[in-house]
């Protein structure tokens, strides 16, 4: 029988934070956390962190590579997605999911506010949280 998934707050530090962005940012942010939650638990992962990293939400367990999310008033329009720049992760999601996302580099992906966030960002979490497992396989054993 599988645990029933329970989402946790978010620590003081990443709720402080999110209450400073517009409301639509942090809803996305919010749905983007329990996204990631969502996908650990379903691949049983049971060591995930999360806490800040350069003033950024970050999820991090050892079978992955840590992944970041932010709102930037820079780019209103956008929440991100970020993942560590040297990994394999952008360029897989840019084969396999060309034009679904709007990419920034080889680090981020970029979701529009306004619009839904694409069921395809599962699997870009998942292989970001198996990474170490995949690492070797041709387009991470998408």
């Amino acid at each position: 029988m599988t645990a029933k998934l329970v989402i946790p707050a978010p620590p003081l530090e990443i709720q402080l934070k999110l209450d400073t962005y517009p409301a639509a940012a942090r809803k996305m942010l919010l749905a983007l956390r329990a996204q990631i939650f969502t996908c650990a638990h379903n691949l049983t992962i049971t060591d995930l962190v999360e806490s800040q990293k350069w003033g950024e939400a970050a999820y991090s367990c050892k079978s992955g590579s840590t992944l970041r999310i932010d709102y930037k008033a820079s780019n209103p329009d956008y929440c991100a997605v970020y993942f560590h720049c040297q990994s394999k992760l952008v360029a897989t999601f840019k084969a396999l999911y060309g034009d679904t996302f709007k990419y920034e580099g080889k680090r981020a992906i970029l979701l529009p506010i306004a619009h839904a966030i694409p069921e395809q960002l599962n699997h870009c979490i998942r292989l970001a949280l198996q990474y170490h497992q995949v690492k070797h396989l041709p387009l991470l054993g998408a």
